[in-house]
């Protein structure tokens, strides 16, 4: 680690990082008019894996680690989350419940573990379901029950991957070979693909995927090449490279950056209404989220993609 604080060019790269994660709930949906949402998710996998799995080696863990951080980074996290965002809850909204996971990480971490969440993680989760409550009060004003609960059951699968690359980090410090996060996602992404196409068919039917890829455009690769590239390779390698240079207490407060950034894309370039009701669901969620990440400095910090 160089510094406490952030210079000048990191401040930029880490809010760089942020924009492409809150602004990239805005470019699934452009993506959502063009491909149904499960095949959606495993083009972009698809591009996570090829062509990098062929210069990167595999990381020093075990199949089924990978397996377990794969299928719910690829089937939990993102299928669910674009299933919800293919009309069933608003982009902004879902930018902010999926921070969410934060809690879910704590309390998968303390059955993992034994660590046993703190008083100030606790009282955190106080206005984190207060906000929940208040979007669920507001059902069908953008939001439906069954999209929340998609979202939320993303974030838990969220908190679950970020608990497996936890593990897998520790296995491989402890054996005297740091792990490359850049090809642990690369890798775990090979049960993602298939777990997402199998899914497709079943669910979205042949019919369905084979006239929609038909009658896909060009636009369609921007957005997958903006959501495997910038969001999933770019990102994340970034976000871990930051994490090594400075302390977690240092770089994991620019994540509550994501959602302001989510919301205001939402608003500026779909039209997203913000009504007051929304702000203050809103604020209650990132108030949870920021007394975790700001009330003391953290001696861990289990990292991953906001979106």
């Amino acid at each position: 680690m160089t510094s406490q604080n952030l210079s000048l060019r990191d401040t930029l790269l880490a809010v760089l990082v942020v924009f492409i994660w809150g602004t990239n709930f805005v470019v699934v949906v452009w993506g959502l008019n063009m491909l149904p949402p499960l095949i959606m998710a495993a083009a972009r996998f698809a591009l996570v894996v090829f062509p990098a799995i062929f210069f990167l080696r595999k990381p020093d863990v075990s199949w089924g680690n990978l397996a377990v951080y794969g299928l719910c980074i690829g089937t939990g996290q993102f299928g669910l989350l674009y299933i919800a965002m293919d009309g069933l809850i608003s982009p902004g909204v879902a930018s902010v419940v999926m921070q969410l996971q934060l809690f879910f990480t704590i309390a998968i971490a303390a059955r993992r573990t034994g660590e046993k969440p703190r008083l100030h993680q606790m009282l955190g989760l106080l206005p984190a379901i207060a906000g929940v409550l208040l979007i669920l009060m507001h059902n069908g004003e953008g939001i439906t029950t069954a999209g929340l609960v998609m979202v939320l059951g993303g974030a838990m699968c969220w908190g679950i991957s970020n608990q497996a690359a936890r593990e897998a980090a520790h296995g491989a410090a402890a054996r005297g070979a740091p792990m490359n996060p850049l090809a642990y996602v690369v890798w775990a992404s090979l049960f993602s693909l298939p777990a997402l196409v199998v899914m497709s068919l079943v669910l979205e039917g042949p019919t369905r995927v084979t006239q929609a890829v038909l009658a896909s455009s060009w636009p369609i690769w921007v957005t997958l090449i903006w959501q495997s590239a910038a969001n999933t390779l770019f990102g994340y390698t970034t976000w871990a490279w930051l994490l090594s240079r400075y302390p977690a207490a240092t770089v994991a407060p620019m994540s509550l950056l994501v959602p302001v950034f989510g919301i205001s894309a939402s608003a500026i370039v779909l039209h997203e209404p913000l009504p007051a009701w929304k702000l203050t669901a809103t604020l209650l969620i990132m108030a949870g989220v920021g007394i975790n990440l700001l009330w003391r400095p953290r001696k861990t910090l289990v990292s991953g993609e906001a979106g």
